[in-house]
């Protein structure tokens, strides 16, 4: 039996929470947050949104699922440090294969095992989102206090840079063999659209159902020039999730200025935010976020209530949106904007996520609205 190590999590507030090492040895600061999914920790893990953050799985066993590289949602996991009550120290699945301490450990992930999680989720509640430290390495409680105390603040923070590709690439891949899907139409060479994806942080499931949905996918950084992007001729831009305050993405709002009115835009989270700050809006941070894949969202055009996957602690502000823009989803727990569209401009936005698998798939109509509004925009 391997020797437990000590680890702590301390929050800038000044509360510690003992726990045992898990995964690698060391020592992260980030921003504390809790993520309410049963399932999907793989997906947490490698989905660029959560760069700079440490996450608090609320459910009480992770790990029984273990992990496999078909679930990865990027090149690499991105968390700055995970939180669990008990991991599961073997992994029952057919397509397991690793167990997710091992995992952990070959990618670098400091996390920590034992702590409370129902009493430190509770705390995030009350207190908010805040900084923390957590480490396995020298866990003395003053000293990581006052180290999260130092810490940056997420707001004002672009953490984009740190996620998006170097260049640009193509993507014609649809969902991994064995998951019910054949060969996408861009990969038979028959694809309909072409999409100019910006990635602030990109999840391979977007481009997946892009590209079932006939579309060939050119992503490109998060720094790319309108002019540069109209220069491929698109018939409709992306703009992708990612992490940090959007209203630091100064360089993608701008693009978004250029590009409204020239070509049909889809965004989704982060890039939906940013439609919203190019729009003339503005944005501010929620108390502790939303994040899960359980949280419902009603649709104006339907009235419908979708329970949908969530990863933001920001949001668009409706007050702030101008004239001719319309709030079309609205988060039924706090009343913030989930959705938005401006019709004469040809753009619309969602602040949650219709691609997240696992998770409901109430939302993936989203995708066929922009196949559409690609097709109608077409010259006769």
């Amino acid at each position: 039996m391997m020797k437990k190590v000590r680890a702590l999590l301390a929050l800038e507030d000044g509360t510690i929470w003992p726990g045992y090492a898990l995964g690698a040895i060391g020592e992260r600061a980030g921003e504390v947050v809790f993520n309410t999914s049963m399932t999907g920790y793989q997906e947490v893990l490698t989905d660029p949104s959560y760069y700079g953050q440490i996450v608090v799985m609320t459910a009480p066993h992770i790990g029984n699922t273990g992990v496999n590289i078909e679930d990865d949602e990027s090149r690499r996991a991105w968390v700055s440090g995970f939180v669990v009550r008990s991991v599961s120290p073997r992994a029952s699945n057919w397509r397991a294969t690793q167990p997710l301490a091992e995992y952990l450990a070959s990618n670098g992930i400091v996390a920590i095992t034992g702590v409370d999680t129902r009493a430190l989720v509770r705390h995030i509640r009350s207190q908010g989102a805040m900084r923390a430290v957590l480490s396995s390495h020298d866990p003395e409680p003053q000293r990581m206090i006052a180290a999260a105390r130092a810490a940056p603040s997420m707001q004002g923070l672009d953490l984009v840079p740190h996620v998006t590709c170097a260049e640009p690439y193509h993507w014609v891949e649809g969902s991994p063999a064995g998951w019910g899907h054949g060969e996408t139409a861009a990969q038979q060479g028959q694809a309909t659209y072409h999409v100019v994806a910006y990635d602030f942080g990109i999840k391979r499931n977007i481009l997946r159902l892009l590209a079932e949905q006939g579309c060939r996918i050119t992503v490109v950084p998060a720094t790319t020039p309108a002019a540069d992007v109209l220069a491929l001729h698109p018939d409709g831009v992306f703009l992708s999730n990612g992490p940090g305050d959007p209203a630091a993405v100064t360089y993608g709002i701008q693009a978004v200025r250029d590009l409204l009115g020239k070509t049909p835009i889809f965004g989704i989270c982060l890039g939906h935010q940013i439609l919203g700050l190019a729009l003339g809006g503005t944005t501010y941070k929620l108390h502790f976020g939303h994040r899960g894949s359980n949280q419902p969202v009603r649709s104006s055009d339907t009235m419908h209530v979708e329970i949908s996957s969530h990863n933001h602690g920001f949001a668009v502000d409706a007050a702030s949106l101008p004239e001719g823009v319309e709030v079309t989803h609205s988060n039924l727990n706090d009343g913030c904007v989930e959705g938005l569209r401006v019709r004469d401009l040809r753009a619309f936005g969602v602040q949650y996520h219709p691609e997240a698998a696992p998770g409901p798939h109430d939302a993936r109509y989203l995708f066929r609205q922009f196949v559409e509004l690609m097709a109608r925009s077409r010259p006769a």
